[in-house]
């Protein structure tokens, strides 16, 4: 008894010294679940330079790591050492995988510890150019006279584009044929050439489509009208008849479960300070995005609300039967 009381001890003395000691020299990775050059990977590109300076300068690399709704990337994270060098950045894909991935190798509740959420991007509903309706009101109408043949892009299971179409369907209680690409860029290239009616998406994605007057912009899908001078004038679906429909992207930092807490305090008080990054804030409004700043930002915030994510996708996905694995 003796003798593991002292290995305990031992191992406790030199996770306090480890804990003294980060950041140390070591970079530290942020796992991304998607792949390179997508929404959430310069999401995570810009957050690991704004970390940089409150860690002391510490050298972070992004790795992307893709694939079945973003549970590849996150299981990686979730075996990692704990020790604050091996973090993920995933978007609200967190709060789908328990539901998505039937056998998902981890739980999204317990197996890692919540560091914060990093910030909210806002959705738009588009449609093809040669689309006839000029407003949401005369979609509306289309979508009710062409049931059964609408198609519907998005980028992939499991992607935002993905759960928005399942969110919009079942509001409007209208089945749509599911077209998933490979990615947004195919998706949207798809919409501009008219293969595919509608497509709900990322402002980061939409923006420069909808400002090059490529595709038609219908709605928000925020509960309040944004104030960006291009989509300002776009009404929310909520205003247009669709009680509670809001959807955000939001993206969390994550450590895996066992991270000393006080390198999970410093991760967490590392993350607060990037989000008052004045250049961060800058970068994120030009992806359309908003840096939270609200209680979400602590781990305890952010894991209540991934908890209610969970709770609010589960039913959704359940009923459109469709899976990531």
């Amino acid at each position: 008894m003796k003798k593991l009381l002292a290995i305990t001890a031992i191992a406790a003395a030199t996770v306090g010294v480890h804990a003294q000691e980060f950041p140390g020299s070591k970079p530290i990775s942020i796992v991304v679940p998607f792949s390179a050059g997508g929404p959430t990977d310069r999401v995570a590109r810009d957050l690991a330079e704004a970390l940089r300076k409150p860690l002391g300068g510490i050298s972070i690399v992004i790795d992307n790591v893709p694939g079945a709704g973003s549970s590849i990337g996150a299981a990686k994270v979730a075996r990692a050492n704990p020790d604050g060098y091996t973090l993920l950045l995933n978007h609200i894909g967190m709060s789908t995988i328990p539901t998505l991935v039937r056998n998902v190798p981890f739980k999204v509740e317990t197996d890692f510890e919540y560091l914060g959420i990093v910030n909210d991007v806002p959705m738009t509903l588009i449609a093809k150019p040669t689309m006839a309706a000029n407003n949401y009101k005369e979609l509306s109408a289309w979508i009710a006279a062409n049931k059964g043949k609408i198609n519907l892009g998005n980028a992939g299971i499991g992607s935002a584009s993905h759960l928005c179409g399942l969110l919009y369907q079942s509001a409007m209680k209208t089945e749509m044929t599911a077209v998933p690409y490979k990615g947004t860029a195919p998706a949207i290239t798809d919409l501009i050439g008219g293969q595919i009616d509608l497509l709900c998406d990322q402002t980061t994605n939409t923006s420069p489509q909808i400002e090059a007057k490529k595709v038609k912009a219908y709605a928000v899908t925020t509960s309040k009208r944004l104030t960006t001078p291009l989509l300002k004038n776009l009404p929310t679906l909520q205003e247009e008849g669709l009680k509670d429909f809001e959807v955000t992207i939001w993206h969390g930092l994550y450590a895996p479960k066992g991270t000393p807490p006080a390198i999970a305090k410093k991760l967490n008080d590392a993350l607060k300070v990037a989000l008052k990054d004045p250049e961060f804030i800058k970068k994120q409004e030009g992806l359309g995005a908003v840096v939270a700043s609200d209680g979400r930002v602590e781990p305890e915030g952010h894991k209540k609300f991934v908890a209610a994510e969970i709770a609010k996708w589960s039913p959704i996905i359940k009923a459109a039967g469709v899976y990531a694995d």
